[in-house]
């Protein structure tokens, strides 16, 4: 006997994020990406507008381990195609630069991560 299934499938959005913070719970790790986006607003040139989103995802510790693991064989396949990842040169001329000054100044306040 065949049966019929509905499926409803909402498609998520492509999402760019600078940086990420992971923590947990007894219950569940947290992964929280975000994308942090200078505006420019033409009324209010004198005030520096920053948009910040979040995108959440909770997973429980079997999963989080799951998605450990697939990443680390993703990454070992990318490098394996593309060579070996590393830090770019313009942010470790940023990072010297910002350790030099101590404290970065408004213009250096590009990168976030």
């Amino acid at each position: 006997m065949e049966q019929k299934i509905n499926l409803s499938i909402n498609e998520g959005k492509g999402f760019f994020a600078h940086e990420a913070s992971i923590n947990y719970s007894p219950t569940q790790f947290i992964l929280d990406f975000k994308c942090i986006t200078p505006r420019v607003d033409p009324r209010s040139a004198e005030t520096a507008n920053i948009h910040m989103e979040h995108e959440v995802i909770m997973v429980e510790p079997y999963h989080a381990l799951r998605v450990h693991e697939l990443l680390g064989d993703m990454l070992k396949k990318y490098e394996k195609d593309f060579g070996k990842i590393e830090k770019p040169k313009s942010l470790e001329k940023a990072e010297k630069r910002a350790k030099q000054a101590n404290k970065p100044e408004k213009s250096d306040l590009t990168y976030f991560g």
